[in-house]
């Protein structure tokens, strides 16, 4: 990564966490969707980047919010979770011809469904750990279940839109 590439991810990454726990902790939908816009800090850092480093930053990420949120590493937990599957799903569902280790995770750079798929995938993922450590049992199932699937969608839709919306 050049100078530039650092600077630009390191300033994306300071505002997604700034609008994550400045403006978006207040946003829930009917008491069951919640946004957690913070993990695409991790969604979208670029593919070269080692598994180590990766790991390592879902970590950071994850242990700020909770600081913010005051929930005893359970973001931390899920991000991590996140950043572990995220080569794998980037292997299975990203089918760019010509893909090598220089992808960009962007709505322009994969188009539509793709980004999509990706985003939706790893959010499912974080948002399933995330809730099922908070209710840290099946005697909540149901409820559980709608805010996985409410919290999903509205974190996908919140993300795929502020893609849609900028420049990069």
């Amino acid at each position: 990564m050049t100078l530039r590439e650092i600077l630009s991810t390191t300033l994306l990454f300071v505002l997604y966490l700034a609008l994550q726990i400045l403006l978006v902790r207040n946003v829930v939908l009917f008491d069951y969707g919640f946004c957690f816009i913070y993990i695409a800090c991790i969604l979208l850092l670029p593919n070269e980047i080692s598994r180590t480093w990766l790991l390592i930053i879902a970590f950071a990420t994850g242990l700020i919010v909770d600081t913010f949120y005051n929930t005893l590493g359970m973001h931390a937990a899920a991000t991590v979770l996140m950043a572990y599957c995220r080569p794998l799903i980037v292997r299975a569902q990203i089918d760019v011809p010509g893909v090598e280790s220089r992808i960009q995770f962007s709505l322009r750079e994969l188009g539509v469904g793709p980004f999509f798929r990706y985003v939706f995938l790893l959010t499912l993922i974080h948002h399933t750990a995330l809730f099922f450590i908070e209710a840290s049992s099946l005697a909540l199932l149901i409820p559980t279940l709608i805010r996985i699937g409410a919290s999903t969608l509205f974190t996908t839709v919140s993300i795929v839109l502020i893609q849609f919306f900028t420049r990069n």
